[in-house]
């Protein structure tokens, strides 16, 4: 693999490209200053502006979330995993029909594998511009979200309405919903109570892990952080490692699955049979299946990555090793 061909699968942070009007919360007072960020795989963006890095997927979705401080992002569920890691900032998740049967707040380097079925939100509590880091599980990212009605119903106040074909129509652009297409229906109170309401006792031990605790369980091996046997145990279809400087694999290894490597901090230098460079935080690197490559921290000074892996097991539910 030549340099360049390699590059074409580098997601530089610097090379990101937002989207403003991803969701139906982007005219909303409140979340419409966020940016969405679709690196590899649609993700579950709405818009016909956002743009994708990389569009082929290794049976999950990597995507990110740029928002100022005292923004968020509107409750909604998801049909797959979620999983969020801080990569800068300090932000607050939420979750819950109205916001507030939980909440957990998060600083850098922290990963939440936030259930599935249940609203959820985030919210930057931080004092600058803060980045959180996705992976969705699924090559399709569970097929879109399910709002909260209080969003549908603020977002159409506010000029945007969400067609049943899940489409976003802009009426401050003069934009309407098409011949035949309805507007998104509204959940009913009946269809709300199947929602969960889980407490932070349930949620916190189960599904967050903190980066310090991470770094100390890599001492000698990678921290397996989700996985049948990881810290957060779930099987969606991915998992997810931490390396730091004491774990890194000596020599050239290659695997015979997808592998992406999200560096936290530090500058890691990728080597491979054909060339060399080197990632940052906040860069997304999509490793081919059975390329030999090695790894190795660039620099002295504190250095993490996340590692993820495609699995055998099929998306969905979250949770399922909990139960």
């Amino acid at each position: 693999m030549t340099l360049e061909e390699m590059e074409a699968r580098i997601v530089r942070y610097g090379d990101l490209r937002p989207c403003k009007t991803a969701f139906i919360d982007a005219h909303t007072p409140g979340s419409n200053q966020k940016e969405n960020f679709t690196i590899i795989g649609g993700g579950v963006s709405e818009s016909p502006d956002q743009h994708v890095h990389i569009r082929e997927t290794p049976g999950f979705n990597i995507g990110a979330a740029g928002q100022p401080p005292k923004c968020r992002n509107s409750l909604h569920v998801h049909r797959t995993a979620e999983v969020f890691f801080v990569l800068k900032g300090r932000w607050r998740f939420f979750w819950g029909r109205w916001g507030n049967a939980g909440e957990v707040v998060l600083e850098e380097g922290d990963i939440i594998n936030i259930p599935t079925g249940i609203f959820r939100g985030f919210e930057n509590i931080g004092t600058d511009y803060g980045m959180i880091m996705a992976i969705l599980g699924g090559d399709d990212a569970g097929g879109g979200v399910v709002w909260a009605p209080q969003v549908i119903e603020d977002a159409r106040d506010h000029g945007l309405v969400l067609g049943s074909n899940g489409k976003l129509y802009d009426s401050k652009k003069g934009q309407s919903l098409p011949e035949g297409v309805a507007p998104m229906a509204l959940l009913t109170d009946e269809e709300l109570k199947v929602f969960p309401e889980p407490t932070t006792a349930e949620v916190v031990p189960n599904y967050v892990a903190r980066y310090w605790d991470l770094m100390a369980l890599s001492d000698r091996q990678p921290a397996k952080v989700i996985g049948a046997d990881g810290v957060l145990k779930d099987r969606p279809g991915f998992e997810v490692e931490m390396l730091s400087r004491n774990s890194v694999p000596e020599g050239s290894y290659s695997v015979d699955r997808h592998e992406v490597l999200m560096p936290v901090r530090g500058h890691w230098r990728l080597t491979w049979d054909g060339g060399h460079t080197v990632l940052n935080p906040g860069d997304t690197a999509a490793i081919p299946p059975g390329l030999k490559h090695s790894l190795s921290p660039s620099m002295t000074g504190e250095a993490s990555l996340y590692r993820v892996y495609n699995t055998d097991d099929a998306a969905g539910a979250t949770g399922r090793l909990l139960s």
